[in-house]
């Protein structure tokens, strides 16, 4: 006791049946605070941040990343509870009131003198019991994905939880054909192929599925078409302007001829990639399939770039996020090459 002081000065130290007791105090205050939140009757809490930004909310998730958890154990409880969203996308709540409500009850028994390893040693054998009896108990659905009716109920079930029952029926329908559009039978479904968008001075009843892909990117040129159909579509990560190199290097000149040959040169590397992806929309774009030619960039793409791709009726996007590339590569086909 006297070694934590000299460590700490201000921390607190119990004794062994005290501390046991404070651990079962901080679950059930993180109990208190979450379990009004439980089913579709379950309250909104209103959580104010530091700038006074305002967020109400029942998902316990939400809860519990955006509360300031100071006690260890409710810390361990909620990063246990948020693990669990993580995994099944559920069950946040329910897990911290089951957590709180087992500790309540070893409290009772404690407090008649039971030693803390029978309690340990009886809950290991009641998660043996529940894992046995839920897998008797369990239904097998290999074909799930084509089982809509299922699908839309989950749904339901879990988003009247979170929302009024209105709006949650009208997202039902929107996140069942969400997750049936980026399925793929025999492979885990990526939600991160999913996003959501947020609009000003829209609300949440104007909300609508786009089975396709929404960026928010603009073209950077008045000259660039605008609208577009049968395109050719080319992704890259290549950087269509200017770049410092990445080790600190210096150039030295004694004229100022040499400098201009030195910009030429830095410019000609550019222009070369660019000339080399309208050589490419040359060849796929003919006559015959009178197609068009976009390309979306992960880097930049700097003026007199995007002004030699408007000049070939080439739309340009640029610093678009590498999940919205993954999300093009899935809605429109194609694979990934090093080199052309």
């Amino acid at each position: 006791m006297s070694s934590v002081r000299t460590v700490n000065p201000n921390a607190e130290v119990v004794a062994r049946s005290q501390a046991l007791l404070v651990n079962v105090s901080a679950a059930r205050g993180l109990q208190g605070v979450l379990k009004s939140n439980l089913g579709p009757r379950g309250t909104l809490k209103m959580l104010v941040g530091g700038a006074g930004q305002i967020k109400l909310t029942k998902d316990g998730n939400v809860l519990l990343h955006e509360m300031q958890i100071q006690h260890p154990t409710a810390a361990v409880i909620a990063r246990a509870a948020t693990a669990q969203d993580d995994i099944t996308g559920d069950g946040t709540t329910s897990s911290v009131l089951f957590t709180g409500e087992l500790l309540k009850q070893a409290e009772r028994f404690l407090s008649d003198g039971l030693h803390p390893r029978i309690l340990a040693e009886g809950f290991e054998l009641a998660r043996e019991e529940a894992l046995r009896v839920l897998d008797n108990i369990k239904v097998d659905k290999p074909d799930v994905l084509q089982d809509r009716e299922l699908l839309t109920s989950v749904a339901r079930t879990s988003l009247r939880t979170k929302l009024d029952q209105q709006l949650a029926d009208q997202l039902t329908e929107i996140v069942t054909d969400a997750v049936l559009t980026i399925a793929t039978p025999g492979r885990p479904v990526d939600l991160h192929m999913i996003e959501i968008m947020h609009m000003v001075h829209q609300s949440a009843a104007d909300t609508r599925l786009i089975k396709g892909l929404v960026l928010d990117h603009g073209s950077r040129h008045p000259d660039m078409p605008s609208e577009l159909e049968n395109c050719f579509i080319m992704t890259c990560n290549v950087s269509l302007e200017y770049e410092k190199s990445e080790v600190n290097s210096g150039f030295f000149y004694n004229s100022a001829d040499q400098r201009e040959k030195m910009v030429e040169a830095e410019r000609k590397f550019t222009d070369d990639k660019v000339k080399q992806i309208i050589e490419l929309k040359r060849h796929v774009c003919t006559d015959e399939n009178k197609a068009s030619f976009v390309i979306i960039n992960q880097k930049g793409i700097d003026p007199l770039s995007l002004d030699m791709l408007a000049k070939e009726g080439i739309l340009a996007l640029r610093r678009a996020k590498r999940r919205n590339m993954e999300r093009l590569t899935l809605a429109c086909g194609g694979m990934a090459i090093n080199s052309t």
